[in-house]
């Protein structure tokens, strides 16, 4: 089991390790996602900053050119510096220096592709499994781990897998952490999704890879929202943010946000990845404003502007209070609908991909290939392959049967030739019922009936915790669930 430490400790931990990160006699300050090993985000103008001593000038000369900008540190001992980054490569150097004869050295800088990767246990379930929890095909790819491969990952609160869960009253400038190099051991602690995402973007498009992960099991969406952010919706109170008040890091608002997201705000990275949900269904008809809230928060206070990527992994089936009961379905729900909300996003479905009995599914490479699919199609412009599941677009109702459209497959939907699963039909009764399915062999529709509804008026696909998929586009992405009734569902 993960050794964790308590969340009154993270303060005392986060201090010694400001200290620790620097080197002795320095009178430089850096936080800690500026430090040996980082990836700077390619062919963009980078963030340098820190502390120094008021009045002083700051120098930093970059490797790759040699050019020094220069700031004047403020009263309030802060200074920043922007550099613009090349072409992915490297090792560079980056030396930053004081008036007063101070230096920094940054070593083994990469400049490539940099992605924040954050979310609840799924997100931060490591390559090497959790206790009694492995996971699939993992082991080979930790064992192959190389130094020399240039992908990169920075996991705050984390060090050899014992974990320090920081939460914070405040927005905080900093949060301990390092950046780990692609070794074995590095690599056996690091998030499943978020390692294998970079590896895939490291393969295709042969450029340096930076993760930032920073996770929390069992949080709900709220925790990782800043208080501006969610302070438009109501039933949401800060007294939990008062000096004094006991805080709970994985259910009220803002404490993740103040200390795992607002250290990074300037930090440039290329987009956003998201695997969360499974603690939100008690409230999943507002998850998608939660959502949509959210990374609107991020986006401006990264870069600004709607542009950045975010892509998100649909919750897996899983039992939670039964199988036929509609919690995760409802989620789900909201999560497509957040689809639409969120300029520039993309939904990473697991419908075919979980394991009813095992809340952490063992296989992380399917969720992590259909994000890379996502970032290389919609972010980078590659074309070729099949990026985004069918979506659920309209109906009609023609003798008897409901006739479905879908968007998303343009060589139409698989398996032909064969009745699906997971299909049910209701009549002005309310009462579904098993539907037999089919794909029409002509317009790819699929047409859905049941002997028992005669008039049928609803159909729903996969609309269950434990559903049962069964379609499919042509490159093999499964058609995300759907109801056509929004009436109550239990």
């Amino acid at each position: 089991m993960k050794k964790t430490v308590n969340t009154s400790v993270a303060s005392l931990a986060l201090m010694l390790g400001l200290l620790s990160a620097q080197p002795a006699g320095a009178r430089i300050i850096l936080p800690h996602i500026l430090s040996d090993g980082m990836v700077l985000q390619q062919r963009s103008d980078v963030k340098i900053w820190g502390k120094a001593t008021p009045g002083d000038k700051i120098s930093v000369t970059p490797g790759w050119n040699d050019r020094t900008s220069t700031a004047t540190v403020g009263r309030d001992s802060l200074w920043s510096v922007t550099v613009a980054t090349p072409e992915a490569g490297g090792p560079y150097e980056i030396k930053i220096s004081e008036s007063d004869g101070s230096q920094v050295t940054l070593s083994n800088v990469l400049s490539g592709e940099v992605w924040f990767c954050s979310g609840q246990s799924n997100m931060e379930m490591p390559m090497r499994g959790f206790d009694r929890q492995p996971l699939y095909g993992t082991n080979t790819v930790i064992a192959r781990a190389k130094a020399s491969t240039p992908v990169r990952i920075f996991t705050p609160d984390s060090k050899n897998g014992q974990w320090v869960r920081s939460s914070a009253k405040t927005p905080q400038t900093d949060v301990a952490g390092e950046w780990w190099t692609n070794t074995p051991d590095n690599v056996a602690n690091s998030s499943a999704v978020a390692y294998l995402f970079a590896r895939y973007l490291n393969d295709v498009l042969d450029v340096p890879v930076g993760i930032i992960v920073s996770t929390l099991g069992g949080s709900r969406i709220e925790p990782w929202m800043s208080r501006e952010a969610i302070s438009t919706f109501d039933g949401y109170t800060f007294e939990h943010l008062d000096e004094g008040t006991k805080t709970d890091a994985w259910n009220q608002p803002c404490l993740l946000y103040n200390a795992k997201v607002a250290p990074f705000t300037d930090y440039r990275v290329k987009g956003f990845l998201w695997y969360q949900g499974e603690s939100n269904r008690h409230n999943a008809p507002i998850y998608d404003r939660l959502m949509a809230s959210m990374v609107n928060d991020w986006r401006t206070r990264w870069d600004g502007g709607d542009e950045k990527p975010f892509y998100f992994v649909e919750i897996a089936p899983f039992r939670y209070e039964g199988d036929d009961k509609t919690s995760a379905a409802l989620l789900r729900e909201a999560q497509a609908r957040a689809g639409h909300l969120i300029p520039h996003s993309g939904i990473a479905s697991t419908l075919d991909a979980g394991q009813y009995n095992f809340i952490h599914p063992t296989d992380k490479f399917t969720p992590a290939e259909r994000l890379a699919w996502l970032a290389l199609a919609d972010a980078y412009g590659m074309t070729g392959f099949g990026s985004r599941s069918p979506e659920y677009e309209s109906m009609e109702v023609i003798d008897g049967k409901i006739y479905v459209n879908v968007t998303n497959a343009p060589n139409g939907l698989s398996p032909m030739w064969t009745s699906l699963t997971g299909f049910e039909i209701a009549g002005a009764d309310r009462v579904f019922h098993p539907a037999f399915a089919e794909i029409e062999e002509k317009t790819c529709r699929l047409a859905v009936s049941s002997p028992d509804v005669p008039e049928p008026v609803a159909v729903r696909y996969c609309f269950r915790n434990v559903p049962e998929p069964s379609v499919y586009n042509v490159p093999g992405l499964p058609l995300l669930p759907f109801r056509t009734d929004d009436w109550d569902v239990e």
